[in-house]
Order: C-alpha cells, then structure tokens, then sequence
C-alpha cells in the first residue's frame, strides 16, 4: 500500500511539472508581469537573435511579431503631440518658460500625455482606428541654453538660464512621465546632450568648453531633470565638446550621466547621428561599424538604421562586445517594460484614458490659461494699456502677424488655430469696426503673389491715420528661426521697423505685439511705442490671449525668460562657449534694453519684511528667505517674486546675479502674501576644476529679491562656512 501510494504522489508531481514546463512555455517569464522588472528584460534578450538585437535599437526599426514588439518611430511633443490629426497646441517653449509657472507647466506636461496615451490606447482597442499609430516614447523637453541669442532653436527651449530651466524641466519631464509607482504614462526624452545651441555646421562643429563651464553652466539642468525629474531618456546632440562627438564622448554619457548622476534609462542619438560622425566630425576617416561600436563603447544605445546594419559586423569584428550590446538593449528595453507595454491593459492606470480627452474643452481652456500667463508687457507709457473696449470704435489691425498663425517648431496640427486678429474680433465691443492691412512682410514666400511694398505701407498708413488705436503684430516665423536655421540678425526682419515709425508718425496711440522666440533688438520701439507687449508664438488660442491682455480682461504677468541685447555688438562671438565674456544676465556687459525677469503689470506691487532664518549656515545646509508682497494697485495681478544671491568676495568671476529662487503668486488689491524660498548650501557651490568637483567657499552673500533682475526691491546678507 505504501508503495502505491509513493507512486501516486510521484505521478502527481511529474504531472505537476509538465504542467509547470508548458505554463512556462505557453507564457514565457518576461510576460509575466508579477515579476521584477530586471528578470523580465532579462529573459527576453536571452531570447533574441543577434540581428533581432541590431534590428531593436533601430528607433524607426521593423516590428518583431516574434516578441509582440511594436517600432516606437519617432515621437514629437515639445508644446502638443504632434499627430496626423489635431491634438491641443499649448504656446511654444519659450513662452511656456515666460510663465514662470512650475506649475502650469507640469499641468500641460499632463495634457499633453493624457492625449499621447489616448493616440497609444485608441489604436490597441479600435480595429478602425484612423490616424498615425504612436508610441510612448517623446523627444520632449528641449532643455538647451539660449547663451546665443541668434539660436534658431529658442522657441524650443526654457530661455538661458540653468536654475530656470531646471525647474521648468523637471515640472515637464514629471508631467510628462506621470507618478504611478509601477508604470511609466510616457518617456521623456531630453534635448540636446549638451551645449548645443548653434544651428550653422551643428553636424561637425565643436564647442570648445571649460571644465568649470561645463559643470557650471551647461550640465545642471540636466542633472536636475535626471536626478530629481527621473527623465527616462536624453539625446546625445550633433555637436563635438572639445573635439570628442557627443555620440561617442564616453565622459558625457558614461562617466557624468550614467555613473555620477546615476541615470538608468537610455541615451539616444541625434537623428543621424552615426552619419554624421562619419561623414561630418570624422569626413569619411571612420567606418560605419567603428562608429556604431565607438557610440555603444561610450553609452549611446539607440539609434539609427546604422545601428540596425552595422551592429552585427561590429560584433563579428571583435569591435563591440554581446555583453555591452545588451547593456544597451536591455536600457531601452526597461523602459518599454516600464510603460506597461508587456503587460494585459488592464493593469497599467493609463490605459483607460480616452480618446475623448484630445482637444477637450479642459485642455483648450488650458491652452488659452497657458498663453494668458505667458504675456509679457514690456513697456506702457501713460498706462495707455489696458485699452476700454467700449471706448473704440475703429480699430487699426495691422503687420504681418495680424491675419496670420505660427505655431512653431515640431508643432502638430491645432484643434482650433485663433489668430491676432480674430483674437480682437472674438473680444472687442460689438459695433467696433476693424480696418485692416499687412503693412509689410516678414519674408516673401515662395509662390506667393507680389508683395507691393509701397503700396502695403500705405495702407497701413491709412489705416492708422483712420483708427482710434492701432495694434501691430509684428516679429519673426521659422522662416527666420528655426532648426537649422540660425538669425543673421537681432533685428526685425523685413521692413517691419519701417511700417512701426510710418503707423507711429500718424497714429500715437498705437501699441506693438511682439510675436517672436529669439530676442529682438528693437532700441527705437522701445523708446518711441507707448507700450510693447512680448506675445510669442502662443499656440491655438494665442489670437485671444493677446486680445485679453490688451482689453484688460487679464492682467499681463509673464517675464522675460532671457536677456534682450541692446545691441549687436553687446553679444560676443557665437563661437565664444565661456559665458563670463558677456554672455547672459548673469555677465552681460552694459545694461540690456529687457533685462532677465523682465515684465510689467497693470497694478504694482510693494515688497517688504525681508527675514532670513539664518545669518550664518553650514556648506551642507540650507537658508530660507521670506518676504511680504502686496498688491497696492487697484486690479488683481500675478507677480513672479525672484531671488538672486551674489558672492561679495569670490576667488574667481562669478555671476553678477544668480537666480536662486521664484515663486509666481496672484493677489488681490491690498492683498499681501509672504512668499518663502529656501536656497540649499549646494545651489551657493562653483565648480572647482583643481579637485573636479562642486565646492562652497566660506565667505559672504547676498540675497536679493525683487521683480526682475535689474528690479531688485529689497537685499540681505549672510555668511556661509565650511
């Protein structure tokens, strides 16, 4: 009987097994979504061929039914995901960094997700689905450094400053990626690592940089959105540092990026960026398979077809290891598994955003908010501003902005576009009559009919002289910036100045929009214009965030995200990468003509009771700053409080004013708010090239605080040891 018995189990344990074996055969481990992540990648590359390797870090590579891998191609989302159909088009980058509003930010990032994860579900639940199949993987944010104000690219980024635009970063990137503890909503891939901000021979050229001024100024907004934002990707640039290509600088994205900082996802290259080393930086000394391996070595992992061709050569060649090719496998695999891609639906949170969400009334109302907040008013002599809507009856809209939409630069398709001038008709009193006329061109189009330039002036004159105000929309598209395409010029382009002095000479009563992303050196506008309002590239509903502003029906809030030149001959050479000859807010030499934090408001603001909660601090510690600020006016505002430390006495060039500190508050009339901002001992540090590193040095600083960097109200003093 007991033999039976030992028999029976036997029997039911070898059964047991198989079954166990054909579970595990039928669903293999990496599906298993109980499982840690590490197992998981690491049992399906234990499953790949070498080629289906190669084939996988090919961004716009095949789909390997094998595995149930879908190509992520090419994701773009910088201010709206850009689609084959309309999604919400929030304003353009620089503007969103002239909200100074973490905020707002990290609220469109949101959005912005919300309606690429809908794109993503709607094509896994609808067999009918209409429109381009995307992934999960952006290119979003552009975190470079406006340092060059003739950067065709600044309507990409968050202006140019590395404290600013780390916070803004983080709040894109956080946004972006979502805060579900298991899955990742998106990954975000950060632009362009690093010092990359000159268009003219970006594919072969090399920034020369200092190692302080590479740690300093160039590196710690990137560290911010890694380290504290936890961004899941970041872009090796075109560009060279010190003669080493950014797609093969085993120091950029090895030993700073993936052992300092500690990164964990994956570094991707610049499109083409295998091509370019060799037929740009190297001009044909390189083999398409020592780029590939040398990319790899270094820490880039995905790319291009070159990956997905040369990679088994590489190998075959002794040139690339299997071991280090599955490093870089296995980083970009982690954050498919992250996203939930592996697993049923109906565990990944994200999974139930509808399709519905894409350009909902919330998400148009928000663009509408964002492009409120990113008003800059610049100048209002006489308080000309806000205009009574009910005391015009004729108004002038004139330039060649004011019956016409930019979007910007990776820019999908808007829900609904809002222009200038539809903007004023969509805000003015009933009865107003509008006249208007383009008074000149920014750049003629090709294919586009005649432009009479003398006879369009006129009619803008005419118009003027006919109106009780004229508006004029003016500044730049991307045919003047853009990518690839760097300014030759800080001023307008076109005759656009000209139309400005002929509307002025018949109309004093005119105002000017500014409608651009680089700086624009206007000396005469600023002086002679009753007042300038900076409005960029604002978006879907930017036609009537202008409107609104100007009618008073917002209070204009925003700042200057960067410094605007007085002139040409203020810039230093854009070859010139050491930021302390000129560069900036923090060196510029001589007073600009719209300082950094710049920006205007229809009611003003008091500060007062300025408290530090130390006079003396440690290195390793931390001081906080308070301060009281009330509205004295007679209108509700939002008011960016910024703080700026200075050293008194440094061993070497330090910044003139370094912002450490802003919180953009909205108050009633005679409402007060005491706004507090805590500066950590490491934002007080300068990098030290003698012992590689960040130190503090025991001495004195100041603390400013005000409304701008030019505008600073109160000041304080405290010591730091060590």
């Amino acid at each position: 009987m007991k033999v039976k018995i030992t028999l029976l189990f036997a029997l039911l344990s070898v059964i047991t097994v198989s079954r166990s074996i054909a579970q595990t055969a039928d669903k293999p481990l990496y599906l298993d979504y109980t499982k840690p992540v590490e197992e998981r990648v690491k049992d399906l590359i234990s499953r790949m061929t070498l080629e289906e390797k190669a084939e996988y870090l090919n961004h716009v590579g095949p789909d390997i039914p094998k595995f149930g891998i879908k190509s992520d191609k090419w994701n773009q989302s910088l201010h709206g995901v850009v689609w084959t159909r309309p999604t919400t088009m929030f304003p353009v980058s620089i503007a969103m960094a002239a909200t100074w509003d973490t905020k707002l930010v990290h609220t469109e990032a949101t959005a912005i997700s919300d309606e690429a994860r809908a794109i993503y579900n709607g094509w896994h639940n609808d067999p009918n689905f209409q429109g381009e199949k995307k992934g999960l993987i952006y290119r979003s944010p552009v975190i470079n450094i406006s340092r060059n104000p003739y950067w065709g690219r600044i309507n990409e980024c968050f202006g140019e400053d590395p404290f600013l635009t780390g916070r803004i970063g983080v709040a894109h990137v956080t946004g972006l990626q979502g805060n579900d503890p298991k899955y990742l909503k998106l990954v975000s891939t950060l632009k362009h690592y690093a010092v990359n901000n000159v268009e003219q021979n970006r594919t072969a050229r090399s920034a020369t940089v200092s190692e302080r001024m590479l740690h300093e100024f160039w590196l710690p907004h990137f560290k911010d959105c890694i380290v504290e934002g936890g961004a899941q990707s970041i872009m090796a640039s075109y560009n060279a540092i010190n003669g080493v290509p950014n797609n093969i600088n085993h120091m950029m994205l090895t030993d700073i990026l993936k052992n300092r900082w500690g990164f964990k996802g994956f570094v991707v290259s610049d499109l083409g960026g295998v091509n370019t080393m060799v037929n740009g930086h190297e001009k044909g000394k390189m083999s398409y398979e020592e780029a590939v391996a040398q990319s790899i070595n270094a820490g880039c992992d995905f790319s291009d077809k070159e990956f997905m061709q040369y990679i088994p050569i590489a190998v075959n060649k002794g040139l690339l290891t299997m071991a280090k090719l599955d490093e870089s496998v296995s980083r970009v695999m982690r954050d498919r598994f992250l996203l939930g891609e592996f697993d049923p639906q109906d565990r990944v949170p994200y999974s139930k955003i509808p399709m519905s969400v894409i350009g909902n009334a919330e998400h148009v109302s928000l663009a509408l908010k964002a492009a409120q907040e990113a008003m800059v008013l610049l100048t209002n002599k006489n308080h000309i501003l806000p205009l009574d809507k009910n005391k015009i009856k004729t108004i002038a809209v004139i330039g060649p902005h004011a019956n016409m939409f930019t979007a910007g630069g990776y820019s999908g398709k808007p829900i609904d576009a809002v222009n200038p001038m539809q903007g004023i008709k969509n805000r003015m009193a009933t009865g107003t009559e509008i006249i208007y006329a383009a008074g000149s061109e920014i750049t003629h189009r090709r294919n586009a009919p005649e432009f009479n330039k003398d006879e369009e002036l006129q009619k803008a004159v005419d118009a003027a002289k006919k109106a009780d105000v004229a508006i004029l929309y003016i500044g730049t598209t991307l045919d003047i910036e853009a990518e690839g395409r760097d300014r030759t010029s800080l001023e307008l382009p076109g005759n656009q100045e000209e139309l400005v002095k002929a509307v002025l000479a018949v109309n004093p009563r005119t105002i000017v929009v500014l409608m651009n992303a680089g700086p624009l050196t206007i000396p005469y506008i600023k002086d002679n214009a009753p007042a300038i309002l900076e409005a960029w590239w604002p978006g879907e509903q930017g036609g009537n965030a202008i409107a609104d502003a100007l009618f008073g029906n917002i209070n204009p809030g925003g700042k200057m995200p960067l410094t605007v030149y007085a002139s040409a001959e203020q810039v230093p050479s854009q070859d010139e990468y050491d930021v302390t000859k000129g560069f900036t807010y923090m060196y510029v030499n001589g007073k600009p003509l719209f300082p950094f934090g710049h920006g205007l408001s229809y009611t003003t603001f008091n500060y007062s009771n300025l408290k530090l909660s130390a006079k003396q601090i440690k290195d390793s510690g931390a001081i906080t700053v308070s301060v009281d600020v009330k509205n004295s006016g007679k209108v509700t505002g939002d008011e960016v409080v910024q703080l700026y430390i200075h050293d008194v006495s440094p061993s070497l060039k330090r910044p003139n004013e370094e912002l450490r500190g802003f919180e953009r508050i909205t108050l009633a009339p005679g409402q007060t708010k005491t706004v507090k901002l805590t500066i950590p001992g490491s934002k007080l540090a300068f990098y030290d090239e003698k012992i590689h590193d960040f130190r503090v040095e025991p001495e004195m600083i100041d603390v400013m605080v005000g409304s701008s960097s030019a505008d600073i109200r109160l000041k304080s003093q405290f010591r730091v040891t060590n």
